[in-house]
């Protein structure tokens, strides 16, 4: 996980955001994220006595404030953060040898960026220019859709963007994306390998769960543990829909949480219509 948290120290979200996305975006924390499920400061009781079982087995921060990826200066290299990187790649026991980063076996460290549309390149290179920093050879290809998921079913990248979109209330979904068993099936969505034990454990108590508040601890245990293993580097999301329409609707004064409401929600309106063709 050292490794992991490094390359993630590497990726610079605040510029991203800032110079290429327009400060549109926000940071995503959670495979939950914007929902009542995403766990925040330490274990409330509940959740810790649904945790307990798991000491020893977890790593300590699960017990404390959940892991958050690291926040940057946002000039797009930060050195604060790269430091860190570089120290946290040193106590994995990789080592620098001719500016090349290799693994304790010796083999150079070597990553390439596997994407299917090339629109996500210029948030990449950035990255990539960081991971130089860090010694590690990293390059981007772009291929065509088929060979795309054709690899992404075979496991054969090293790394690959994926979207989360997680159900308002989580259930046996859980298990393609996490779970030990889906890590071992060609084309599951476990992209990352993940094959812990406790999380396991934790997907079917969020399945079993028998009401809403029994669900919303587990996933926040879950949430713990999940971001306590480094498996992704998070990138962003939007919490709210941007709509240009012409101004001769009504609509709800309170829209769906995660859904646009239009046009399933919307009216036409006399009166905003007429106010409009007279200001016309």
């Amino acid at each position: 996980s050292r490794l992991r948290e490094a390359l993630g120290c590497a990726f610079d979200f605040e510029w991203t955001n800032k110079t290429i996305m327009y400060g549109a975006y926000r940071r995503t924390h959670s495979p939950f994220q914007n929902s009542d499920m995403v766990a925040n400061g330490p274990p409330e009781p509940a959740e810790r006595a649904l945790l307990e079982q798991f000491r020893g087995k977890v790593a300590e921060e699960v017990f404390g404030e959940p892991f958050a990826p690291p926040v940057s200066d946002g000039n797009g290299q930060d050195r604060a953060l790269l430091r860190r990187a570089a120290r946290l790649i040193a106590e994995a026991g990789y080592v620098i040898e001719n500016g090349r980063l290799r693994a304790p076996s010796g083999e150079p460290m070597t990553i390439e960026f596997l994407l299917d549309e090339p629109s996500f390149q210029p948030h990449h290179m950035p990255f990539i220019k960081n991971l130089g920093t860090l010694g590690i050879e990293a390059t981007l290809r772009v291929v065509d859709p088929v060979q795309f998921r054709a690899r992404l079913d075979d496991f054969d990248f090293d790394l690959t963007i994926t979207r989360f979109s997680m159900s308002s209330t989580p259930g046996d979904a859980l298990r393609t994306f996490f779970s030990s068993r889906a890590a071992r099936i060609r084309g599951s969505q476990n992209l990352a390998g993940i094959a812990d034990p406790v999380i396991d454990v934790l997907i079917e108590r969020i399945v079993e769960a028998p009401d809403r508040e029994a669900l919303t601890i587990a996933c926040r245990a879950f949430d713990r543990v999940f971001r306590a293993g480094r498996y992704w580097i998070p990138q962003w999301y939007k919490g709210t829909h941007q709509l240009a329409f012409w101004d001769v609707f009504g609509h709800p004064a309170t829209k769906p949480r995660y859904g646009r409401g239009a046009p399933d929600t919307w009216w036409h309106d006399a009166d905003k219509a007429s106010r409009l063709e007279r200001a016309g």
